[in-house]
């Protein structure tokens, strides 16, 4: 997928009633590029990847839970998921974040 022109952040994927959207806007194998809109209360249960990530916010605020230490993060905040650390994002009102996904070769 690839995208024509700039593009504002916000408008890369749409809010759902009771859902999860996402759209994916890079994927190669370096990593990937992928936005994410939460309704608020949705979430992504706890679990793990191989591959270190960045999650930035866009909209909205979300509590992002790592290896048990609960952060709540704010639009223009970014936290980092590392590689097999288990991780799980929770909703805490609309929001929408950017994840980049990073595969490094070992």
């Amino acid at each position: 997928m690839s995208l024509d022109g700039v593009q504002s952040l916000g408008s890369l994927v749409d809010y759902q009633a009771g859902a999860i959207v996402s759209r994916q806007i890079v994927k190669d194998r370096g990593g990937s590029v992928t936005s994410f809109a939460f309704d608020a209360g949705e979430g992504l249960s706890e679990h793990t990847t191989p591959h270190e990530a960045l999650l930035q916010v866009i909209d909205g605020t979300a509590r992002v839970e790592i290896a048990g230490e609960a952060h709540t993060v704010g639009v223009g905040e970014i936290i980092h998921l590392p590689a097999g650390v288990p991780h799980a994002v929770q909703a805490e009102k609309r929001f929408q974040m950017l994840l980049v996904m990073i595969r490094s070769e070992v």
